[in-house]
């Protein structure tokens, strides 16, 4: 008998040891990871507004704008208020406009023209559907 109960609380101390052993843990990443992950993607999607924005300052881009009857105030509020996969395709958009118009040309060719309006067909979706 004596041997029984030594042999059973031998087991319930052992037990809950191996059961904290191999429980895995409630948090993947600790809340400084998730604070961290929160901070690049806030600071991501600012730097893709702001980019979008910039280029909607252009005088080029005005000058395209105008012709299409496009308000650029519209526009940039829209812009504020979008978030996610449109915002980073828009932002896509406009950093290759940007890129294009940053090369010097005095002028703009028909290719850039096209872009802009692209960026601005954007836009134009996006303003409809909110």
């Amino acid at each position: 008998m004596r041997t029984s109960v030594s042999i059973l609380l031998a087991l319930f101390m052992i037990f809950p040891a191996v059961s904290r052993a191999e429980a895995p843990s409630a948090h993947a990443a600790t809340s400084a990871a998730l604070d961290a992950a929160l901070q690049q993607h806030a600071a991501g999607t600012a730097a893709d507004r702001e980019d979008v924005l910039r280029v909607l300052e252009r005088a080029e881009v005005k000058s395209v704008a105008g012709r299409m009857g496009v308000d650029l105030r519209t526009a940039k509020t829209a812009i504020a208020t979008l978030d996610g996969e449109q915002l980073t395709q828009l932002a896509s958009q406009a950093r290759q406009v940007d890129q294009t118009l940053s090369g010097g040309a005095s002028t703009i060719v028909i290719s850039t023209t096209t872009v802009i309006i692209a960026l601005l067909v954007v836009i134009l979706i996006i303003i409809a559907v909110k």
